[in-house]
């Protein structure tokens, strides 16, 4: 692999001409990354294509070939991909509609605005993956057709389609007006009752693991209602019968639903399993009293999935962030917080509850520069990245708390060149500080050098356009492959090198 040529097909500064050199030259690697460029024209990717058949999907998908660049029985990848893109031609439908090719049919299934004619063959395809795959992105009448299908498996796919209608859906989920299911891909294969091994040692093996028959198609059937229960199109009174079943999948997707009943959720929120509960307490449609009752369970994520909840009220977020480790994060509660409450969690006793309203990026000036004032370590990192602060208020926190908060000052967007440069020789080092520097845009070309001597850093600094040209092209010979290709990636190499790089 050359990674000086796969870092100049990434290099946005390097010419058009070159462009299309290093296309007729190019080996699948360096391809791959011409494929990436913003500015490749539909000419150089027709040539690229050429050259790379794979190319092509990326291409297609990029809108940088049309319908006429692409010989559907030479290209038959890039022509579905055009197809999913809604770009090819309708006869293109037809022909991979009778592809003997499964994995092509599979494909075209899931392409919008096929031609009438060619949903029809999809829907009566022989292969039930096929018709699985059509149905899972179809619309709402040919759905609800599928749904009486005889295979366990196409039903499966239209509890997951959203365009299903809702009473549909509550069909599938109920079983009510609907004849059993004939046929699942377990049975279709094996003799039942037959459970699969999720170890399966067969190569050729697809069944999901722990699918299972005995003669209802018990794994498809309850993949089936898993869907449905997270379809929002699906009828709430269809599915609170899952509030007891006896499988804890049913329940934690019950229990995650928006619309869910209040005499339902508190019963959910005595499930014996901590894993139904933590997912009723980031549902965001729960009611106060619920919050509050999850707000003193102690199993496993409740608490620390209920922090996450937008509708915590702020008093219990507040008790929440004294005992649950919820780490640097910007809270859904806390973002929608209005002013007055902004003002209330600035002058709380609780020093995490600041630093949770600390990572917010729009505080007024007079809220973020006493939070920036804060003894709390801890606030300070979480305030350190906010815009807005000047230079005087960085170098105080970092002559305040040191080493702690080095390089979440290094990511403020404000700091100044002189700043980073300083930062890079605080004793003792700030190596984590140094990667944050090595991407600054106020990066110099010092501050730069000195992160170049970290291993971790050093890739990073070498992609910095701030970096004196001579010293990016003496990493062109770095030891480090990653260093190499971001050197020659630099937007600052010379135009004269890379006209040398390029045979």
């Amino acid at each position: 692999m050359n990674h000086v040529l796969c870092g100049l097909a990434a290099n946005t500064a390097l010419p058009h001409e070159l462009v299309d050199r290093l296309i007729s030259v190019a080996e699948a690697d360096i391809a791959e990354g011409l494929a990436g460029r913003a500015d490749l024209s539909r000419e150089q990717a027709v040539a690229l294509v050429s050259r790379f058949a794979d190319i092509a999907v990326p291409l297609a998908y990029e809108g940088l070939l049309s319908a006429a660049d692409v010989d559907p029985v030479v290209r038959p990848q890039a022509a579905l991909a055009l197809l999913d893109e809604e770009a090819g031609a309708p006869e293109w439908a037809r022909l991979f509609a009778a592809d003997p090719k499964v994995e092509r049919r599979e494909k075209l299934a899931a392409c919008p605005g096929l031609p009438p004619d060619v949903r029809e063959m999809l829907a009566a395809d022989p292969d039930v993956r096929v018709v699985a795959q059509f149905a899972l992105w179809t619309t709402a009448d040919m759905a609800a057709r599928l749904a009486r299908h005889p295979h366990a498996e196409v039903r499966r796919a239209v509890a997951a389609n959203e365009a299903t209608p809702s009473d549909v859906l509550a069909m599938l989920v109920t079983g009510d007006g609907l004849l059993p299911a004939e046929r699942c891909l377990v049975c279709d294969r094996e003799e039942t009752p037959f459970v699969h091994d999720p170890e399966c040692p067969r190569l050729d093996c697809d069944l999901r693991p722990g699918a299972a028959c005995a003669g209802s198609h018990e794994s498809t059937s309850l993949e089936m209602a898993a869907l449905a229960l997270q379809n929002p199109a699906t009828p709430t009174e269809a599915v609170v019968r899952f509030a007891d079943h006896p499988s804890m999948l049913l329940r934690c997707r019950l229990a995650a639903r928006p619309d869910l009943p209040p005499e339902v959720g508190a019963r959910l929120a005595g499930d014996p399993v901590p894993g139904v509960r933590a997912d009723l307490a980031g549902n965001p449609g729960i009611e106060d009293a619920l919050i509050r009752v999850l707000a003193t369970d102690h199993g496993h994520d409740v608490q620390r999935r209920l922090a996450h909840n937008p509708r915590v009220p702020l008093d219990v977020l507040s008790r929440l962030a004294g005992t649950v480790k919820i780490g640097p994060a910007l809270l859904p509660r806390i973002a929608a917080a209005s002013p007055t409450e902004v003002e209330e969690l600035s002058s709380s006793s609780n020093p995490a509850l600041r630093m949770l309203l600390a990572e917010r990026r729009d505080l007024p000036a007079m809220i973020r520069d006493a939070l920036a004032a804060d003894p709390d370590v801890k606030v300070v990192k979480s305030i350190a990245p906010h815009p807005g602060l000047s230079e005087a208020q960085l170098r105080g926190m970092v002559e305040r708390h040191g080493l702690r908060v080095v390089s979440k000052v290094a990511t403020n967007p404000d700091a100044s060149p002189a700043l980073l440069e300083d930062m890079t020789r605080h004793v003792p080092p700030a190596r984590k500080a140094l990667r944050e520097i090595a991407r600054h845009s106020n990066a110099t070309g010092p501050a730069l050098l000195a992160c170049l001597a970290d291993t971790k850093a050093r890739p990073i600094a070498a992609g910095h356009t701030a970096l004196p040209p001579p010293v990016i092209v003496e990493l062109l010979a770095d030891d480090d492959w990653q260093v190499v290709e971001a050197a020659a990636a630099n937007p600052s190499l010379p135009p004269a090198v890379m006209w040398e790089l390029v045979p």
